[in-house]
């Protein structure tokens, strides 16, 4: 699937299905270890969810997933996708390297996992939420990841 946490062993999107919908398995495609992709997209499209990369160019220093093992060559301008979201009133991130590379950008403090810092930008006030990784390799069950999670939809009004 060419789209974001596509990896049937990370949890994110089963994390959006108990928010939203009481259900882990609301975006798995019947009859397939996947997720439909176009369930997806139409899901975030109504909810106002846009999702993008924190880095436009990366390097894997070793062939794993692991943040620890991934280096930024080129961040992402954020501050340019801000501009054309006008509506934005929140960054999430899900993982440490995000986080650090966002915090980079707009020199704010590195807020704990399902917490936030507020800043302004351009003179709108916005939140950088820090969320716990979906990946599995995360010592945190689904459950109370979904519950961290849904805190934070809860607090931007978005349930």
């Amino acid at each position: 699937m060419e789209f974001y946490y596509p990896n049937w062993n990370n949890d994110m999107w089963r994390i959006i299905g108990l928010v939203f919908y009481d259900d882990k398995e609301h975006f798995v495609r019947p009859g397939a270890k996947a997720f439909c992709k176009e369930m997806l997209e139409d899901f975030l499209y109504k909810k106002g969810i846009a999702l993008y990369d924190t880095a436009s160019a990366v390097q894997r220093l070793q062939d794993n997933a692991s943040d620890k093992y991934l280096q930024i060559v080129r961040p992402t301008d954020v501050a340019a996708l801000l501009r054309d979201l006008p509506h934005c009133q929140a960054i999430v991130t899900t993982g440490e390297k995000a986080t650090d590379t966002l915090c980079a950008q707009f020199a704010l403090e590195r807020p704990g996992v399902g917490s936030f810092v507020s800043f302004t930008f351009d003179d709108r006030h916005l939140r950088l939420y820090r969320m716990p990784s979906s990946s599995r390799a995360y010592p945190l069950a689904l459950d109370k990841k979904a519950a961290v999670y849904r805190r934070l939809f809860l607090d931007l009004q978005m349930l």
